[in-house]
């Protein structure tokens, strides 16, 4: 961890990953699946929104439809390599057994934009969202008025500003201060530094009074007195970072 500016710098990170388990009557993707293949339904239900990345290339969404007892898989409408940067948000799931007995898990998810939806696995997606969905919301922000205790959304101090932008870009609820967000996530080097990690400044780990988002070259997306803006991660005080399992 960053003992002073001039020693160690520490970083801490906010990663947008995690799991999805979702599932609509667009498309779905199940490794396996032939076209128009049809396996025993289980349960479909509604499910607190969560959004989800890509855990790899592979992976794509299927039609389906339910009757009586039978889900019927259909052609694939999307691929998971043609999104890298999207974030889906899952709406429903579907458990599904197949002819060898075992039940699997589909989300139905929608990318942020609004634009594509489908059936999916849930094993090809992972909790999270991606830097791309986390930017375009702080991004959004920009020019706003600072205000110290505002959340949003006409003003910011900064940890309300980087509460605001994790729990609308990705469902993730931040502690309320500067102090408790780097306290509540893992702490990471500057060297692993990503963008949409949280950099944190103070007179020590104990005393944290600032953050802004890390954005890449150097700079961040802060609310400060000037209001939201983005400027140079520099300062003749300590700085430390942390990493919140979202988007790596």
């Amino acid at each position: 961890m960053r003992r002073n500016f001039f020693e160690t710098k520490e970083w801490t990170s906010f990663l947008y990953e995690g799991r999805t388990t979702g599932i609509a009557r667009a498309g779905i993707g199940v490794s396996g699946h032939t076209l128009a293949h049809a396996d025993t339904y289980v349960k479909e239900s509604s499910m607190t929104p969560t959004t989800y990345v890509k855990k790899s290339t592979a992976g794509a969404m299927y039609n389906l439809s339910i009757s009586s007892s039978t889900v019927t898989f259909s052609s694939k409408t999307h691929y998971l390599s043609n999104y890298p940067n999207t974030t889906w948000e899952a709406t429903k799931k579907l458990y599904e057994k197949k002819s060898d007995g075992v039940t699997y898990l589909y989300y139905y998810v929608t990318s942020k934009s609004g634009k594509v939806s489908g059936w999916i696995w849930n094993g090809y997606l992972k909790a999270g969202a991606s830097y791309a969905t986390v930017y375009g919301v702080a991004k959004s922000e920009l020019g706003k008025s600072y205000s110290y205790g505002a959340t949003g959304p006409s003003s910011f101090d900064c940890s309300g500003l980087t509460q605001y932008v994790y729990e609308k870009a990705a469902y993730k609820t931040l502690p309320r201060t500067a102090q408790s967000q780097y306290n509540t996530y893992t702490h990471v080097s500057k060297a692993n530094l990503e963008k949409g990690d949280l950099a944190f400044f103070g007179t020590s780990t104990g005393s944290i009074t600032h953050v802004g988002m890390y954005i890449g070259s150097g700079k961040m997306l802060d609310a400060q007195d000037d209001g939201v803006i983005t400027e140079a991660i520099s300062a003749p005080w300590c700085t430390w970072s942390v990493t919140l399992d979202q988007k790596r």
